[in-house]
Parts: C-alpha cells; sequence; structure tokens
C-alpha cells in the first residue's frame, strides 16, 4: 500500500513533514511520530517537521517545530500528513519541494500531491503511519510509539467512536509492545485546568436545539474575546459538550473569529460530511468542519442539519 512513498523516502536526502494548520492530536502525532521513525531509520537523511502549534497538544512536542529555509526544499519531499485539502496545509511551501506526497484518512475532497495514499478505513492518520511502519520494516521507538498512540487516542474518542475496527486495535497492540506509558498520555488529554473545566460549564448552559433536535451553540466575536482562550479551544475544544444529550444524534459548535466562522459538525448517526462539504469544508463522515462567512451562512448551514435530521427520523 505504501511502496511508492517509501520508495521517494529512499530516493531524497531530506524529507520534510508537514500536517494541517490548528493540529490536533492526530496530526502531531503522525507528524511526530514519522519524523522519529525516519530519523531512526534512516539516521543519513535529514528529517524535518513544520507548523503552527495548539497549545493544548503541547505536551506532545519534545523540541520545537524546525525552522526550515526555502532553499531546504530544493532536492526534498514534501510528506502531507493528515490533510483533506490544500487551504488546510500549516506551510504552503510544500508544493515547492522537488516531490510531494500525501498520508491521509479523510473523505477525499482533492488531489494535493504527485503520490497519494488515501484510506477512509482507518480511524487516524496515525493509525496509517503505524500500518506503514510496519510493513515498510522500520524502527519504532516508544517515543515514536507513544505520539502515534496518542494520535490514535484522540480521532477515535478513546477508541469510542465507530471508525474504531479490528484493525485499530492491531496497529494499537502494537505500538504498545514498544512499552511506553499510557497513564502519562491520559493524565495530559483528560485532567484539564479549572479554567477549562468552568469554560465547558458555561458553553453547556449556551446549548439550543433546532425543532429537529440538532443541538448548537453559537458564539459571537466579542463574546468568544471574553473568554480568554483560543480559538480552537472555543471551537474544536467546546463541541463535544453537546455530545451525549439522549435524543440528540448531531450537534454544532458556531465561534466567530476575525477570519469567518469556525463551524464543528459532529453526529453518532447521520453522514454530515455532504453538509460541511457544501459550504467548503470536509472531513470524516460523523465529523467535519468549515470556516464560513459568516452568521446567515452558519445558520444556513444549522437549517441543512436539522432538515437531515427531519429526513431521518
Amino acid at each position: 500500500m505504501f511502496e511508492a512513498i517509501q520508495q521517494l523516502i529512499l530516493q531524497y536526502p531530506r524529507v520534510i513533514i508537514h500536517r494541517h494548520k490548528n493540529p490536533d492530536g492526530d496530526a502531531l502525532g503522525a507528524q511526530l511520530g514519522l519524523k522519529q521513525i525516519l530519523t531512526d531509520t534512516y539516521p543519513r537523511k535529514e528529517i524535518l517537521a513544520v507548523g503552527d502549534m495548539t497549545p493544548r497538544y503541547a505536551f506532545m512536542v519534545t523540541s520545537p517545530m524546525d525552522e526550515v529555509p526555502d532553499e531546504a526544499y530544493e532536492n526534498a519531499l514534501a510528506i502531507v500528513l493528515d490533510t483533506s485539502a490544500k487551504s488546510l496545509i500549516c506551510d504552503e511551501r510544500y508544493a515547492t519541494a522537488t516531490a510531494t506526497a500525501r498520508i491521509d484518512h479523510h473523505i477525499f475532497c482533492e488531489t494535493i500531491t504527485e503520490t497519494e495514499v488515501t484510506d477512509t478505513s482507518f480511524e487516524s492518520c496515525c493509525g496509517m503511519i503505524a500500518a506503514m511502519a510496519m510493513e515498510c520494516g522500520w524502527t519504532v521507538s516508544p517515543a515514536a510509539a507513544k505520539s502515534l498512540y496518542t494520535g490514535m487516542v484522540t480521532d477515535s474518542g478513546r477508541f469510542r467512536y465507530d471508525s474504531t475496527s479490528a484493525k485499530t486495535f492491531r496497529m494499537a497492540a502494537f505500538l504498545m509492545e514498544r512499552q511506553f506509558e499510557t497513564a502519562d498520555i491520559y493524565k495530559n488529554l483528560y485532567a484539564d485546568e479549572l479554567f477549562f473545566i468552568q469554560l465547558r460549564a458555561k458553553f453547556t448552559l449556551k446549548i439550543q436545539t433546532t425543532p429537529h433536535r440538532v443541538a448548537y451553540i453559537y458564539t459571537p466575536l466579542e463574546e468568544a474575546k471574553s473568554y480568554g482562550a483560543d480559538d480552537f479551544t472555543l471551537s474544536r475544544g467546546m463541541v463535544n459538550v453537546m455530545s451525549e444529550i439522549r435524543g440528540i444524534d448531531t450537534w454544532v459548535n458556531f465561534t466567530e473569529t476575525t477570519n469567518g466562522v469556525l463551524c464543528e459538525i459532529r453526529s453518532n448517526r447521520h453522514n454530515i460530511n455532504p453538509i460541511a462539504t457544501k459550504y467548503g469544508g470536509g472531513g470524516h463522515q460523523k465529523a467535519s468542519g468549515a470556516t464560513l462567512k459568516n452568521r446567515d451562512e452558519a445558520m444556513a448551514l444549522l437549517e441543512d442539519l436539522n432538515s437531515l435530521s427531519e429526513a431521518n427520523q
């Protein structure tokens, strides 16, 4: 499955690893895990990782992202991870590399690179990197395994989402055989500061529902600024305060920012990806997102979700 990308890695002396902006645990885990694996397996190659950071997952990073000059992309392979659309890639310079490749588990939106491996049967991009390491016979250290396992945990919802399969557990077992501490992962992922616990309580009080039982939260720009939290925390970080309400199959969190309205959509029953795609977003069947122009567009998307829920009652 990964032969073409493996051959590219063998061919180039420098590999620069990209992923999507505002990284979640899967994007960051895949990037850090692959960097460590390639560094250990090919010590004579230069392996670099670029991109922005998200405070929530800073515990995963043991060293800063690499500062990569423009000329480094000459005679280099750029690998894009966990990204379904060009507009989401953390550093546009990937396109200037001599060769480009992508590894992704999202629903296909567009061709991004010259060589691509996309497979929606994986619960996470980290799961794909683990499978690739197994297939290629690469060295997987405890540190690399821990990064990949963390991404699998976050994108599978602690192995609760229906994207979790027997293959997921085979990959998890392969990684756990590298003998790293899982307790440290869970402590950092799910133990929060009092501030964030109180913030979730405030968002819980903001929950509304449509006539056909779609739960939603809408946060205007000035209110968002008043919370003293970053956009990622207010959007993706708060969407699942609505995830365990009896009788609610679909929920959406809207957050106004200076760059548009961030929209995070989730469902435990319906395929909401076509609606996200309609508004320029994408993702998975039951977990997608988009950036909208304004509140009116947000309400139009909400009405589409309401109609989807009505049609499936």
